[in-house]
């Protein structure tokens, strides 16, 4: 009798460690509008003033995802951090490795992202794609449906786009969305159930 209940009490609490780790990984600061409807997965912080809209898809598989201050994800965009395909999932002494994403970068409708380091003011157009190799620094377009899936440093305010994906240097970096992530953080909870924030002691601003 005593070993049945000392096997159901570590049951227990294996159940509310799991728990734990599944609902209290992600860190949502005050003043980020994240909605319900978006799915985050792992161990994923979320700066202030970042907003993330219904059906965008957040996954920390193979380490934990920072995001920083002033970000727009949009719905059906897909931040990953996934192993590399050369390393299984269950393979042991794996190092997990952050990905940090800096501030005011927008992610657009249906965007796919596995880009380890990303800097400020960027733009992943709709449809895009940005390979896990692939380091954004600040000021760079990823224009619609093109993808990037090379191991390379992309320059600073470089812009790709059209259906070659051409490159030229622009000479101003794209604006911070302030307008519009001012906009929807007052719209979107009159429409949207939001998950909760908690207290972040040092979220990390920029990479």
């Amino acid at each position: 009798m005593s070993r049945c209940c000392h096997a159901d009490l570590v049951f227990i609490n294996t159940f509310i460690n799991f728990f734990n780790i599944c609902h209290f990984s992600v860190k949502i600061a005050p003043g980020a509008v994240v909605c319900v409807e978006s799915e985050i997965k792992g161990d994923v912080t979320i700066g202030p003033r970042t907003v993330v809209h219904p059906k965008a898809r957040i996954y920390a598989e193979a380490g934990p995802i920072i995001i920083g201050e002033g970000n727009l994800i949009e719905e059906q965009a897909f931040i990953r951090n996934s192993f590399p395909e050369n390393i299984a999932p269950d393979a042991e002494d794996v190092e997990p490795k952050a990905m940090i994403i800096g501030t005011n970068n927008v992610f657009e409708v249906g965007c796919y992202s596995q880009a380890m380091k990303i800097g400020d003011n960027n733009v992943i157009e709709s449809k895009a794609y940005v390979g896990r190799n692939v380091i954004l620094t600040s000021g760079c377009i990823i224009g619609a449906c093109c993808q990037v899936d090379t191991c390379e440093l992309i320059p600073e305010n470089t812009v790709i786009y059209g259906t070659d994906c051409l490159r030229r240097v622009q000479t101003e970096r794209p604006q911070p969305q302030t307008l519009q992530l001012d906009f929807l953080m007052k719209i979107l909870p009159n429409y949207h159930h939001l998950k909760k924030t908690t207290k972040i002691s040092n979220t990390p601003m920029k990479n």
